[in-house]
């Protein structure tokens, strides 16, 4: 069953996808399904449309973000193998979408962000998590190895030695250790999680979005760049920016002694 709210639906130039479903958070595979590549479809936007989307914010339905995927069905199903490699592809093109989005995405994280949702927090550029918001593996609780990519991710995110601490020991995090190790960028208190994370989502999204994608793209190319070729890359980006539309107004703001209006 989903979520009784949509999927995805439209703020402004933010975009709203809910990825789980019921108050604990379980990962919906319907929603994703629609999610992914409507993530997918942002690569081909021009980010100088002013009517286009710069943020996307990752909700939930209920009092946790999302505890993962439906473990009784993964009990139940008769070839238990094959079914959940078949829900970890799905969720895979998911994380995929979701890694290589050409704007900011946000997670608002109440509650709980385990399995499945703790390897989505880990993919998401910024998430904001409630004071009493928890965060664990959960995958080795029940004899699995992880998924989402968490073993990817969180490893570039806390370091080596941390993320096989964390993934062996199936430690559980709260909300100002996981922000000190850099998975949460804020920690406010439970009732204000998703508006803050909304907020957070808004200011960027009115942000210079083809600048902040060059950000996103150079960021993720340095685990593979020598320097010679990262300097390369940044000369070759930075040009882009300064020859863009946001370029001209950036600096015109700053000569003028304004705020930048990226959007209108």
């Amino acid at each position: 069953m989903s979520g009784d709210g949509p999927a995805i639906s439209r703020d402004g130039r933010v975009l709203r996808c809910r990825i789980a479903r019921g108050r604990h958070g379980t990962l919906d595979g319907e929603a994703l399904a629609e999610v992914g590549p409507a993530l997918a479809d942002l690569a081909a936007a021009d980010p100088a449309d002013p009517d286009g989307v710069g943020a996307v914010l990752l909700t939930s339905d209920g009092a946790s973000f999302c505890t993962g995927g439906d473990v009784r069905a993964f009990e139940s199903a008769p070839d238990r193998g094959g079914y959940v490699r078949t829900l970890a592809d799905t969720f895979h093109v998911f994380v995929q979408a979701l890694v290589n989005c050409p704007v900011p995405t946000v997670a608002g994280v109440p509650g709980w962000a385990a399995g499945a949702g703790m390897s989505i927090v880990c993919a998401t550029d910024l998430a904001v998590a409630g004071r009493s918001t928890k965060i664990r593996p959960a995958y080795p609780g029940i004899g699995f190895s992880p998924d989402g990519g968490m073993s990817w991710t969180l490893p570039r995110i806390v370091g080596a030695g941390r993320a096989r601490h964390i993934l062996l020991t199936d430690q559980v995090l709260d909300a100002e250790t996981a922000c000190a190790a850099g998975i949460f960028t804020a920690v406010v208190e439970d009732s204000d999680v998703v508006a803050e994370a909304a907020r957070t989502a808004y200011r960027v999204a009115q942000g210079p979005t083809a600048a902040l994608g060059r950000i996103k793209r150079l960021l993720a190319a340095t685990w593979d760049n020598d320097l010679a070729t990262q300097l390369d890359a940044e000369a070759a980006s930075i040009s882009a920016s300064a020859a863009g539309p946001e370029g001209a107004e950036g600096l015109a703001a700053f000569v003028g002694k304004r705020a930048p209006r990226f959007h209108g």
